[in-house]
Parts: structure tokens; sequence; C-alpha cells
């Protein structure tokens, strides 16, 4: 089965806690304190398998978790960070965040790594809050929570030359004839369902990659037909074989065909009318063909200012008598030569997938008020903060107390009519507002 688009969940590891601990030897009166670091929490990390050639894996695996850090020790000891976790993809994926649009990156290379989910970072054992005027700190910090987001994978198939045309002209039999590959043929419309990849030598010992792509009909990039379900795989070709059945077994016009078909690129993604195209007249050992090809050719010539049919080759052959195969694998090899790749996005990727720390430009916190007048807190940075703060500790829920009232947070429940002894909830924890 192929899968060519899926949206998974990643969550990285949460930090370790850091610990309050004092040494306690015989001998060492006030040992002071001795809490350690926790680990830091694993990545999960995107990682390009060239043995891949599908989304597959992911049909009934969408859920990825990473580990979190090991908590901070007594006697100073820090905990382990967490190991990554990898997760393969086949060459060609592109990832975006699947809440914001956003493209995060685009794996093609095989090995390359894209962090898409950051661990967090072990919280701080109580050695680290020692000073000169609280040298004996209850103090400690949990570990930060790992980064939490939906992604959403695309393939598209890498290949440098993509072999489009109408159902059942050809396409799938050339693929087969010129390479090793070996895709469903049969006589009737959409046998190809998948994209079919296979490795193409010229008769001068040159290659390159070649794929038949599932037919196309007019208003596929509307959806239509098998629509825009595989359009999204031309889109990394450098080199398009037009495919046309110059026989016109069916009734239709070659012409009419090939102007169709271009109309259906251009809508999807007017960047496909950059690639070079070579026109396929395919089926030429069949009767009328001859003369629907210099049909065809003086079309083109009458044509020749339309921005589809300015100086396109156009090399007659027949799949199925290996009629003029070699001249157009040559001539295809030639063209790539000399047609550099083509940038798919003009938008930026993501420098920087992860939010390191509490940098974002959202308010730091937001007030909001239940129907039975509780007070609700929420805001990334201050749940965050919540979640490292060890409430087993009385020095700790007051450094926590603090944070509010530097971040505001005070203030501004008195400015919308907090009095004292209102009851204020974040996230599951509840207290009492004190004026």
């Amino acid at each position: 089965m192929f899968l060519d688009q899926v949206t998974i969940d990643v969550k990285a590891g949460k930090g370790g806690d850091g610990m309050v601990a004092f040494r306690r030897e015989k001998y060492v009166p006030d040992g002071g304190p001795a809490g350690g670091d926790g680990g830091q929490g694993g990545d999960v990390i995107l990682v390009v398998d060239e043995g891949l050639r599908t989304l597959m894996d992911f049909r009934y695996n969408r859920h990825f978790r990473a580990t979190p850090g090991e908590n901070g020790m007594s006697k100073g000891m820090h905990g382990h960070g967490a190991e990554d976790t990898y997760v393969s993809v086949p060459p060609g994926t592109t990832v975006r965040d699947s809440d914001t649009g956003a493209l995060i990156g685009d794996l093609i290379e095989n090995g390359q790594e894209l962090v898409v989910a950051k661990g967090g970072r072990g919280g701080r054992g109580n050695t680290r809050f020692a000073s000169p005027r609280n040298p004996a700190p209850e103090l400690a910090e949990n570990g930060e929570p790992g980064q939490e987001r939906n992604i959403e994978l695309e393939l598209k198939v890498l290949a440098d030359v993509g072999l489009v045309g109408f159902p059942s002209v050809g396409k799938s039999t050339i693929l087969s004839v010129i390479s090793s590959a070996r895709p469903k043929i049969g006589a009737y419309h959409f046998t190809t369902l998948v994209p079919n990849l296979g490795m193409v030598t010229t008769s001068d010992g040159r290659s390159f990659a070649a794929a038949d792509l599932p037919g196309l009909i007019e208003g596929a990039s509307q959806g239509v037909g098998l629509g825009t379900q595989f359009l999204r795989h031309i889109e990394r070709t450098r080199v398009i074989l037009h495919v046309i059945d110059m026989s016109g077994m069916e009734g239709r016009d070659p012409y009419e065909d090939y102007q169709a078909i271009n109309k259906e690129l251009g809508t999807h993604n007017l960047r496909l009318l950059e690639r070079p195209q070579i026109i396929v007249a395919n089926k030429m050992d069949m009767p009328n063909s001859e003369e629907n090809l210099k049909e065809f050719k003086a079309k083109l010539k009458k044509e020749k200012t339309d921005e589809f049919a300015d100086d396109m080759p156009v090399f007659a052959i027949s799949a199925f008598t290996k009629q003029g195969l070699d001249n157009l694998l040559n001539a295809t090899a030639d063209l790539l030569e000399v047609t550099p790749e083509f940038l798919l996005y003009d938008e930026d990727v993501e420098e920087d997938t992860v939010n390191y720390g509490f940098q974002s430009d959202e308010p730091e916190f937001m007030i909001t008020r239940e129907p039975d007048a509780t007070w609700v807190l929420t805001g990334d940075k201050l749940e965050k903060m919540f979640k490292m703060t060890n409430f087993d500790h009385d020095e700790t829920v007051m450094r926590f107390a603090r944070q509010l009232r530097s971040m505001g947070v005070d203030e501004a429940l008195r400015a919308r009519g907090a009095k004292d002894g209102d009851i204020v909830r974040i996230d599951k924890f509840e207290f009492e507002f004190v004026d």
C-alpha cells in the first residue's frame, strides 16, 4: 500500500527534576546543600532512510514519545540525559506544523536529520540556589516539559523525470520498458493508482530516476479523478515527459489532451510550467498515428507563441515495439544535465523549530473568570513555571509566588476586581488570592 500524507503527534521528553538534599556525613557538620540537577529530556528527531518509499509505517503508529531525563540525586549527582527518539521517514518528506501550517523542513538526503520536538531541560537542584544569604536552601526545580506538537508529513516522490498524461496513454508501459520497474499495466483507466519509480540507464551509460505518475484528467487540480492526491509528486521532478496517445483510439484529440494536462499542471502550481518538457508521441505503431502526429505538430507550430508550446521537442515512439526510445532517453539525459533543481518553496523554513526557554510573542499570562467566580490564569510562560515548581517545599512555593508578583499577576487580578479570599486556579491547582 502507498501512503503519502499523514499527521502524527510528537512529544519530547520532560527534563528530570532537581533534588533537595544535604550532606550528612560523619565529622562534616552543616554539610550544606547537595542536591543534583535533573537530566535533559530526549528530543524527537526525524531521520531520512533511503530504504523507505512510503509513509506506510505511520498508518498504525502516529504517536511518538521521547523518554524523560533522570532526576537529580543526592551527593550532588546529576541525572542522566535521556536518549533521543529517532523516527525514520522516506527521502522527499516535507514537514509542516499541523496547527499553524508553517514549513519546518524538507528532508531529501539520506541520513538528514530534523529535530521536531525539543526535550525539556533538567530542573536545578538545591545546590544551584545556595547563596551567602541562604546557604542551605530547600529549593529545587522540576524539569521543564518537553515540546509537544502535531506535525504533518507529506511525501513527494524524488524522481528526476516524471511521466504525465491522460490515463491509458502508455506511461506505465514506457516505464516498464526503459527500467526494471514492473508497474501494473491494464487496458483501462486508472490502472496506476500509486507512483512507480524506476532507474533508467541510457545507451551511453548515463542514468536517472523516472516516475510513472497516476493519470490526470481535466479538473484534476480541483480534485476530479485522482485529483491533487498525486499532482504533488510532480513538483520535485526536474524534467517532465508529457506522454500523448497519438493514435487517438479513444476518440480524443491529442493536441487538446496536451493543452488540458498543461492547464491542470499550471492550475495546481504555476511553477510547474517552468519545468522543461519533452513531448512523447506514443503508440506510433497504431493506424492513423502518423497523420495525427503531423496534425499535432502543425497545431503546435501554429500556436508556438502559446506558453506551453514554445520550443517543445516532440519524440515519436512506440513503447510496444521500443521504437525511438534510445533517442528519447538520450535527449532526456541531455536536458537533465543542464536543468537545475527547482526551489519548492518561496517561504522560509523555520531555522529554529523549537522555542527555547520562555521566549514568545504571546502575552506572559491571561486572566479569565469562570461562572463559579473562580479566576483562571493561563499562558505558556506561566504554565511552564507552574510545572517546574516543586510544591513539596515551602521555599519553592514562596519563590513561585514571587515570580507571579514580578510578572504583574497580582496587580492584574486586583485591577480586574479580585478580592481577598477569591479562588485563583492555574491548571488544576487552586489557591486563595491574598490582597
